[in-house]
Order: C-alpha cells, then sequence, then structure tokens
C-alpha cells in the first residue's frame, strides 16, 4: 500500500516530476499556478516554504509514498492550523492520475486524520471540495468525515471562484 512522511527538501525532484506528470490534471482542482512551480527552483522554494510553515506549527504537509517502490504519488496536507478556542485545521490533498481508485488517498487522508488528532492534538479538521468531485467527497466520507453544507464561491479554481462541498470530522477523544 502507502505510507506517508513529512516532506523535505530532498524530495524535490519527486513533487517536480509529480507536478509535471499530472499538471493538465491538477489544473481542474486546484488554483492557478506561475510558471515557476514547475521548476526545480520552484518547488526547492515550496519545499523550503512547507518547512518553515511546520517549524511555526501552522502547516503540515505529507508525501504519499508507495510502499514497495518508494515513489512519491501524491500529498496530504493539515494547513491553516487555528490553536486557541478553535483547535482546528484544514485538510487538502492530491493525488497522481494513474493512482486514483485504488484507495491510497483514503488511507492516506486517515492517516493525516490521526496525526492531526493524535500528535496535534486538533478538535476538528475540515475540507473543502467542489460538489462535482464525488470522488473526493467518497474518500474524505471513507475517512469519517461528515457532509456539513456548501460554502459559496469560495475558492478560486483555474480562473473560476467555485463553490465548495464543507466536510469535517471531529476528534471524540479532545483533551
Amino acid at each position: 500500500m502507502i505510507t506517508i512522511r513529512l516532506l523535505t527538501e530532498e524530495d524535490t525532484q519527486g513533487m517536480l516530476d509529480l507536478h509535471v506528470r499530472n499538471r493538465a490534471f491538477f489544473k481542474k482542482f486546484i488554483p492557478v499556478r506561475p510558471e515557476e512551480y514547475y521548476t526545480l527552483e520552484g518547488q526547492l522554494t515550496s519545499l523550503q516554504n512547507e518547512r518553515s510553515a511546520r517549524e511555526a506549527e501552522q502547516r503540515y504537509s505529507f508525501g504519499i509514498f508507495l510502499q514497495d517502490s518508494g515513489e512519491l504519488i501524491g500529498n496530504v496536507t493539515l494547513a491553516e492550523i487555528l490553536r486557541g478556542a478553535l483547535q482546528s485545521c484544514f485538510i487538502g490533498y492530491y493525488l497522481d492520475e494513474q493512482q486514483n481508485g485504488k484507495g491510497y488517498m483514503s488511507e492516506a487522508v486517515r492517516m493525516a486524520t490521526e496525526f492531526g488528532f493524535q500528535e496535534l492534538n486538533l478538535h476538528r479538521i475540515e475540507a473543502g471540495v467542489m460538489p462535482h468531485n464525488i470522488g473526493s467527497i467518497r474518500v474524505l466520507e471513507k475517512a469519517g468525515f461528515v457532509k456539513e453544507g456548501i460554502a459559496r464561491q469560495n475558492v478560486l479554481i483555474n480562473g473560476k471562484w467555485e463553490d465548495h462541498q464543507v466536510l469535517a470530522i471531529i476528534n471524540e477523544n479532545y483533551k
């Protein structure tokens, strides 16, 4: 199956390969990215920014790797971590188009959620998915997330404001 681990600068080439290989596929689901994002230097900068955000306890970005080959096939991130009265974050993810439908993302989301609840002591993890992205909604539901409503014109995706289905999971063992 898969493993997840925090991404480091050593994953720069793997991230570049993943994004270049899936550029057209990811475009349907992500904000517009500048051309330099699709360079080795752009990926290195991105991973350095991820490290800084992790050190500030604001964001934890995990690579998703195939266990047998060690190939980097995706990402799952706990972002915008809020403390105080909220104790929550958002989860986001993407997976190589060729690896879709194999159960990898549901497992990665479960692992990242477990990290968020056990290691970060979060109370709530929230996700937003375009309503037509049924596969992604299923991923979250398999991991225990529950639909809460629609956030209208919530995220600028590929130049258009898109509605998002809001799903969340609560840490029932929160202390």
